[in-house]
């Protein structure tokens, strides 16, 4: 099947998706099981695969100085870029105000008490510790990506001190990477039948109607973010010679499986291998793209900023600007935990509302009705955020073949004029 038909056919399964929620919403929430088994399907092979493929990159670099060079400018790039995020949603939700106002009677409430206490368990130095994995083949069973991502690193440096000992292992690994991305482009074949359940699900469930009370929230999430993809992401590839506009088109399909799914993790695997097609080097590509899942989280970054003024607004709470300032910073060390935990941003936006002591959790239950439709779009721009990362320190470190993004882009305008 053609990439570029499995995407209008996922187009397709989406739309009939919100039709199906809409006409029939009490069996269309039970369709979430074609969701659920395909994002299953998805996450049973990426900590297999990136374990393989950040070994053998890692193993392959063979420099360790080289290593935390890359991985040094990794982290600088996703603080400085996460930064500007969170500024941009604190920016907006002050000017827009989409929080006063509100009549609290008619908003949706939900259960936030798994939130709340797995907020309660996360910390900085928890979040440092844990990084650390104490069973690797645990950590493997349960997909933690940074234990997995710390493992491997650590494992291909070991694999690289070994020279000529040590290539039948590193040949072992690139065949299972190898196999392992034919697997997952068996799984995406499926996606149309995981969109349409994710979406039946989702309207048949909460409804068009549940956007209303809180129309305004999400119309200032989506537009903070389209305004950070189009002037601080363009200008980051305007600086570092790609298209922004280009770049998202290359990635179109999976944009619209994290639309579908809400999660950018199902198309991990399929991102990489397209970063490392579009000219970014094997090595670039296994270190940034696994790393920027839990420390570039610019939508999540967005998100969070936006939902924690919101919810002072709703209440009437001032915020002068030192609480603001406060917010932001709780955020920078908060927000590098939503990938690690269970919840996602949700806990993460938990854990800093309770940091505050200022902005009462309790209003995580006005917004958890709708926090599936604005997940849609931190999952967008966090995808959208990694490519673009990938693209910068692959240039930084001189790690990028221009020939093959001029002739991935050479294709996609032939498509386009077909």
């Amino acid at each position: 099947m053609k990439r570029s038909s499995l995407a209008i056919q996922v187009l397709i399964a989406a739309i009939l998706g919100i039709l199906f929620g809409l006409i029939d919403p009490s069996l269309a929430a039970k369709f979430q099981v074609l969701s659920d088994v395909f994002i299953n399907m998805i996450k049973m092979v990426i900590t297999p695969l990136l374990f393989s493929i950040i070994t053998v990159g890692i193993a392959g670099m063979g420099d360790v100085k080289k290593i935390g060079k890359i991985g040094g400018k990794a982290i600088l790039y996703f603080e400085i870029v996460t930064t500007f995020a969170l500024l941009i949603g604190l920016v907006a939700v002050n000017v827009l105000q989409p929080g006063t106002g509100l009549d609290l009677s008619h908003l949706s409430k939900g259960d936030i008490s798994k939130y709340t206490q797995g907020a309660s368990h996360l910390s900085a130095v928890d979040f440092l510790v844990n990084i650390v994995p104490t069973n690797i083949v645990d950590s493997l069973a349960k997909g933690d990506m940074l234990q997995v991502l710390f493992f491997s690193t650590l494992f291909g440096l070991a694999l690289s001190t070994l020279g000529e000992r040590g290539k039948p292992v590193i040949s072992f690994f690139e065949r299972v990477s190898e196999a392992m991305f034919k697997l997952v482009d068996m799984i995406m074949k499926l996606s149309p039948f995981g969109v349409f359940g994710a979406m039946s699900y989702t309207i048949g469930k909460f409804g068009i109607h549940t956007l209303k009370p809180l129309a305004e929230l999400v119309g200032v999430v989506y537009l903070t973010m389209v305004i950070f993809i189009v002037v601080v992401l363009g200008t980051v590839a305007k600086m570092y010679g790609f298209s922004i506009w280009r770049l998202i088109k290359y990635i179109k399909e999976e944009i619209v499986v994290v639309l579908g799914t809400s999660s950018s993790e199902s198309v991990l695997p399929n991102l990489m291998e397209k970063m490392e097609r579009y000219g970014c080097s094997k090595s670039v590509v296994g270190l940034v793209v696994p790393t920027g899942y839990s420390f570039n989280l610019d939508g999540t970054s967005i998100y969070l900023s936006i939902a924690a003024v919101f919810i002072a607004q709703i209440y009437g709470i001032h915020l002068d600007l030192m609480h603001q300032l406060t917010i932001i910073a709780i955020l920078m060390l908060t927000s590098k935990g939503a990938a690690a935990v269970t919840g996602g941003g949700f806990i993460t936006l938990a854990a800093t509302l309770a940091a505050t002591h200022v902005v009462p959790v309790e209003g995580l239950a006005l917004i958890i009705g709708v926090d599936r439709f604005l997940s849609m779009a931190r999952a967008l721009v966090n995808l959208i955020g990694n490519a673009a990362a990938t693209i910068v320190v692959a240039k930084w470190e001189k790690e990028f073949d221009e020939s093959k993004m001029r002739a991935e882009d050479m294709q996609l305008t032939k498509k386009s004029v077909a």
